[in-house]
C-alpha cells in the first residue's frame, strides 16, 4: 500500500472528516474515509495518533458512595445515556489541566483541593469510523453538594449522583457510554 495524500472534507465543532487517498499493491487507486478529533491531519503518522487527546473524570464523594454522572440525549441511540464528565485536551494543555478544566466547565466543580488524580490511560478503537484515540482517566474525591453544581447545559441534559451498582446497571442496559473502557476506575471502590 502506498499513501498518496489526505484531504479534509468537512470540519465540525469537535470532529472532522477526511478522505485518505492510497494505491493498493495491484495499482488500484482507493479512498478511505475517516472522522477524527485531530483538527490538523496532514500525514499518515497523524492518522495513527499515538497521543492522549481526551480525558474522563470520575468525581466521587469522600465515602465513594455517590459518583457524579452526566445524563445526555444521544441522537445515534435515540435515548438518554449516562457518562462521566469528559472532554478533549486543548493545544498546550497537559491531560491533568484538561481534566480539571473540563470538570469545572461541565459541572462547576473545582478539584484543586480534591484528593486523587490520574488513574490510567485507555485506547478507544473505532475501526468502523477509522478513529482511534487515547483517553486518560482521572478520579477526584471530594465532598460534593447539589448546590456546588453548575451544569453546562450545552453538553448535558442533567446529572445524578449514582452508586456503583446503578452505574453497572446502566452499563448492562447499554445506557452508560464506554463503561467497558473505564470500569477499572472502580476496582478500589
Amino acid at each position: 500500500m502506498k499513501f498518496d495524500g489526505i484531504k479534509k472534507v468537512s470540519e465540525g465543532r469537535f470532529i472532522d472528516r477526511y478522505d485518505l487517498y492510497y494505491t493498493t499493491e495491484d495499482d488500484k487507486k482507493k479512498v478511505y474515509e475517516i472522522i477524527s478529533r485531530n483538527k490538523d491531519i496532514k500525514t499518515i503518522d497523524d492518522v495513527h495518533n499515538n497521543k492522549t487527546d481526551g480525558v474522563v473524570i470520575v468525581a466521587t464523594d469522600e465515602n465513594d458512595e455517590r459518583i457524579l454522572i452526566n445524563k445526555e440525549y444521544r441522537m445515534s441511540v435515540g435515548d438518554y445515556v449516562y457518562n462521566f464528565p469528559a472532554g478533549l485536551i486543548d493545544a498546550g494543555e497537559t491531560p491533568e489541566i484538561a481534566a480539571k478544566r473540563e470538570l469545572k466547565e461541565e459541572t462547576g466543580l473545582d478539584v484543586s483541593g480534591a484528593q486523587g488524580g490520574y488513574l490510567f490511560t485507555y485506547k478507544r478503537e473505532n475501526p468502523g469510523e477509522g478513529d482511534n484515540y487515547f483517553v486518560d482517566v482521572y478520579r477526584f474525591v471530594m465532598d460534593v453538594k447539589e448546590e456546588d453544581l453548575h451544569l453546562q447545559e450545552e453538553e448535558t441534559d442533567g446529572h445524578m449522583f449514582a452508586t456503583l451498582n446503578q452505574i453497572k446497571e446502566f452499563a448492562a442496559q447499554g445506557k452508560f457510554l464506554h463503561y467497558d473502557s473505564i470500569q477499572a476506575a472502580f476496582e478500589n471502590l
